[in-house]
C-alpha cells in the first residue's frame, strides 16, 4: 500500500530552475534509500542522484554542482533541486526509494514520473 506523490515538474528555459518533490506514504517505518532516475526518449532509465537515511548522495557526473537532493525523513519526502537546466536534462524524472520489510529485505518502489522540459 506505500505510494508516492510527485511533483514541480513542467516546462522551464534553460539556465531556470526546478525543484521536484516526492512525498512516500502508506505503512512505512523508514526508508534505507530515496533518488532520483530519469529516462529521455529513446534512453535508457539512468540515476540522477540518492541520499541515503543517514544524509549520504550520490550524483551523477552530468549534474554535479547544478543539482542538489535533499530529504526530510520526518515527512518521508525526497526533494531534487535542480539549477541551471539544460536541454539534454529534458526526461521523465523517476521516485524511487527502498524500503526495508520484515518478510522480503528491502523492496523497490516508483513513483509514476514527472516530466521535465527544458526548452526555450
Amino acid at each position: 500500500q506505500v505510494q508516492f506523490v510527485e511533483s514541480g515538474g513542467g516546462l522551464v528555459q534553460p539556465g531556470g530552475s526546478l525543484r521536484l518533490s516526492c512525498v512516500a506514504s502508506g505503512r512505512i517505518f523508514s526508508i534505507h534509500t530515496m533518488g532520483w532516475y530519469r529516462q529521455a526518449p529513446g534512453e535508457q532509465r539512468e540515476l540522477v542522484a540518492d541520499i541515503r537515511s543517514g544524509g549520504g548522495t550520490n550524483y551523477a557526473d552530468s549534474v554535479k554542482g547544478r543539482f542538489t537532493i535533499s530529504r526530510d525523513n520526518a515527512k518521508n519526502t525526497v526533494y531534487l533541486q535542480m539549477n541551471s537546466l539544460k536541454p539534454e536534462d529534458t526526461a521523465v524524472y523517476y521516485c524511487h526509494a527502498l524500503i526495508p520489510t520484515t518478510v522480503a529485505g528491502d523492496l523497490d518502489y516508483w513513483g509514476g514520473g514527472t516530466l521535465v522540459t527544458v526548452s526555450s
